[in-house]
């Protein structure tokens, strides 16, 4: 399959891995981890995961809920004030943005499930949209607290809770854990996660002696083929420590390191001896938290929505092939992994090419499910 897309150019190269029953069934690496100059991939390529950073905060704020820090459904405003008071955009005027007062607020489990009315700024899929690409708020030179300040100025794009809607509310969460474990957010999840899960590539920058390992960074042309990003803070932002430390979209890693993430949910919260969640906060996180009026506005059909991943409900439903209860997310560059704890599998693909697709996901989950015998 992978080797088709790189025949194609659709592809430069990819690394895949399938873990199943706490041993690797398969790892292999693919094609070319850079064009020009041509250089095979290596299985230890460094790889902008971007989306996939999400399930990793999530798991950050959930040691956090563990500790007693707070409920669910408290408001963030109790951690971050600036979301009290927030508005709701209802339409634009020639005098120019009519809003009305939110009627409830922002919770913590709104933000973890994607419910919370902010919106991302990708498209223009909402005139909240179109005002988060006026105000630059994916712009990289600013820290998680002049970001948040900024945004909760912004209108909201629906009342919270009425609507499942992607978005920025991660990266909100990167800074709720600022606020309440006092530490920087790079600093807390190398403590608390990288550290103890040994996943040592894993970040929001590639160190200088480890530039060598980052894999180039591709789009597909309207001619045909590939050409490299053009846009040069693709490749500087990973350079150096950012300011702005996304957990919606800014780490790199590799995928022993992300297996290893994998591993831990799998397993329950452990990962060889060393414990970072709980069994039960494990299984809080990867059930459905939408209720039937916001699955239709959800991530897909037969799907419903964590605290911080996709969750299979509904196989026949989905059309795509796994087990009811598998959870799952992917990244901008078309990286993907899923979880399926009824199969005891781990399956994770990695590769660098915009615009985003997740066919070579779904299409590598068939290859891995056929081979099951037993």
């Amino acid at each position: 399959m992978v080797l088709g897309y790189i025949a194609e150019k659709k592809a430069a190269g990819f690394v895949t891995m399938v873990a199943r029953r706490g041993k690797v069934a398969h790892f292999g690496s693919f094609g070319l981890m850079n064009i020009e100059p041509c250089e095979s991939m290596k299985p230890d390529a460094i790889f902008r995961i971007y989306s996939m950073s999400k399930p990793i905060t999530s798991a950050a704020v959930m040691m956090l809920y563990e500790e007693g820090h707070f409920q669910l459904d408290d408001p963030v405003s109790k951690f971050i004030p600036q979301f009290k008071d927030m508005k709701v955009f209802v339409k634009k005027t020639q005098a120019g943005v009519e809003v009305t007062e939110a009627k409830r607020q922002i919770t913590i489990r709104n933000l973890l499930t994607h419910t919370s009315g902010l919106a991302y700024g990708l498209g223009k899929d909402t005139e909240v949209d179109v005002m988060y690409q006026e105000e630059k708020m994916l712009k990289w030179d600013e820290t998680l607290e002049e970001k948040v300040a900024r945004l909760a100025k912004l209108p909201l794009a629906e009342e919270p809770g009425s609507k499942w809607r992607y978005s920025i509310s991660t990266d909100v969460l990167g800074y709720l854990v600022e606020v309440i474990s006092g530490k920087r957010f790079d600093v807390f999840l190398e403590e608390r996660l990288f550290g103890p899960l040994e996943m040592k590539d894993t970040g929001f920058y590639v160190p200088a002696e480890k530039m060598s390992r980052l894999a180039g960074f591709y789009e597909t042309k309207e001619t045909g083929g590939l050409g490299p990003i053009a846009d040069e803070k693709y490749w500087g932002r990973f350079s150096k420590l950012p300011k702005f430390l996304s957990g919606g979209g800014g780490l790199v890693g590799t995928t022993s390191d992300y297996v290893r993430f994998c591993q831990m949910m799998l397993h329950g919260g452990e990962l060889d001896g060393v414990r970072v969640l709980g069994r039960k906060t494990v299984e809080l996180m990867t059930m459905n938290h939408l209720d039937f009026k916001l699955l239709s506005s959800g991530p897909g059909g037969g799907s419903g929505f964590g605290l911080g991943f996709g969750v299979l409900m509904d196989v026949a439903k989905s059309g795509s092939i796994g087990s009811a209860g598998a959870y799952s997310w992917g990244g901008a560059a078309s990286t993907g992994f899923w979880i399926d704890p009824r199969e005891e599998l781990i399956g994770i693909l990695m590769t660098q090419v915009l615009p985003y697709t997740n066919k070579f996901t779904e299409e590598f989950k068939v290859l891995t499910y056929q081979a099951i015998v037993d």
